[in-house]
């Protein structure tokens, strides 16, 4: 699936779990453990996890990609000295063995092929670096989690994110043997996010974020007023703050 939001509304919405999230799929990976960089952040979005690496071995040390070049203009004006750029993860502009370590962040399920994105980051580390990814377990992604139960009750046959593909321990352990990658193993990350209001979450969907903001900002205005008090309804009414939980799905292989 290709994603449309601007650059300002993922940040509002799932860019808040990318950054609680960076630090400790990192640790998961086994950056810590790394003598130095440099290191890979694949489908780096806004640059979540691309400042939390710059920090950790220095941005010189830092390379980024993503496919679409206002996310990579803005990961390139908020962590300076990285190298930011636009490609593809199914085709990585860099030769075999350059980096130390490649990690994707809450991006595998939307490439065109995740095999092929997954072969291409083990060509490029080097032998016994770890390559990871993480993904939303499937119906780990409260916000939009709750958007479909509301949403099927209008249409029951909705798709929803929980089924987009790789959103199983079981499904990324697969995907990186299959890529020959050695000493597997999987894991998941839970992480709580704060939203100040219910429009705090809300921009969320009508900024067209992921499946559910693409979907509903194509429905007629009278279903989306009735979606958004059946959320709102959902939710318990909230007058005042609150968070959302989200379970990540992570995977960490060797080159």
């Amino acid at each position: 699936m290709k994603l449309t939001a601007t650059p300002e509304a993922y940040d509002r919405s799932v860019g808040r779990y990318g950054r609680e999230l960076a630090p400790r799929f990192a640790a998961f990976a086994g950056i810590s453990a790394l003598p130095s960089g440099p290191v890979l952040d694949v489908g780096c979005g806004t640059g979540a996890l691309t400042a939390w690496l710059a920090q950790r071995v220095g941005g010189a040390a830092v390379t980024a990609v993503d496919p679409a070049e206002p996310f990579a203009a803005v990961c390139r004006e908020r962590v300076p000295g990285a190298d930011v750029r636009v490609a593809s993860a199914e085709q990585l502009p860099f030769r075999d063995r350059t980096f130390q370590a490649a990690l994707a962040q809450l991006v595998l399920a939307f490439v065109a092929d995740p095999p092929r994105a997954a072969a291409e980051m083990r060509r490029v580390v080097r032998p016994g670096g770890p390559v990871a990814t993480c993904l939303f377990e499937a119906g780990g992604f409260a916000p939009a989690r709750l958007f479909w139960e509301v949403a099927r009750a209008i249409d029951p046959a909705l798709p929803d994110e929980a089924r987009l593909p790789l959103r199983s321990a079981a499904g990324l352990a697969a995907l990186w043997s299959a890529a020959k990658l050695s000493d597997v193993r999987t894991g998941a990350i839970d992480v709580d996010v704060d939203f100040d209001h219910f429009d705090d979450l809300w921009s969320m969907f009508t900024s067209g974020v992921g499946l559910a903001g693409t979907w509903f900002v194509a429905q007629p205005e009278d279903r989306r007023v009735a979606l958004r008090e059946a959320y709102l309804e959902r939710l318990g009414r909230p007058r005042a703050g609150f968070s959302l939980p989200a379970r990540v799905v992570a995977v960490v292989g060797r080159a």
